[in-house]
């Protein structure tokens, strides 16, 4: 298995929306929105998204064999939380090759370059058992925190963090480290 990763640009859409599509697909307990309405999307949103993925404070790296994207991962600076991840994603196809490993390690590399960041946070469905023991796996705890699902407020998602050793780092790298 031949995987690369890397970062996204904004004329990646269509493998974008199409790695979403299959997410949606795969996995519907771990995002915010319904394969439904991501279908419903246009052009200009599936840009738009690619572009908030290339944000200052933002990172999102994709695995791509040959023409095709296997794994996604990314994390954002949230106002309030500080860094917050969202879900791994991993193609059927290539779980258990340590692909999901491997994309973590890098998103965490570049959360630990961010300064003033002493940890990051996640939200994982509390009915995803296989998602709350990769991270636990990785040293992140459950908060005791619960919050609803946005799709169904009768469920909850697990807030789990991981808290970065040592002292956060000091001034930003140099610019053009927001992505990945």
């Amino acid at each position: 298995m031949d995987v690369v990763l890397r970062g996204v640009e904004e004329a990646d859409w269509p493998r974008w929306r199409d790695l979403r599509l299959r997410m949606l697909a795969d996995t519907p307990l771990a995002f915010t929105e319904t394969l439904e309405t991501a279908r419903g999307h246009d052009e200009e949103e599936w840009r738009s998204r690619v572009r908030r993925a290339r944000e200052p404070g933002s990172s999102t790296l994709v695995a791509e064999e040959g023409e095709r994207w296997v794994a996604t991962m990314s994390v954002f600076t949230h106002p309030r939380q500080g860094l917050f991840l969202v879900s791994v994603y991993v193609d059927p196809a290539h779980r258990g090759e340590g692909l999901a490993d491997r994309v973590l390690a890098e998103v965490l590399r570049w959360a630990r370059t961010r300064p003033g960041q002493d940890g990051i946070r996640l939200h994982v469905h509390e009915r995803n058992p296989r998602a709350q023991a990769f991270y636990h796996r990785w040293g992140f705890r459950d908060t005791g925190v619960r919050v609803p699902y946005h799709l169904d407020p009768t469920q909850r998602e697990v807030e789990m963090r991981l808290a970065f050793p040592g002292p956060a780092p000091g001034p930003a790298p140099a610019p053009g480290g927001h992505g990945a």
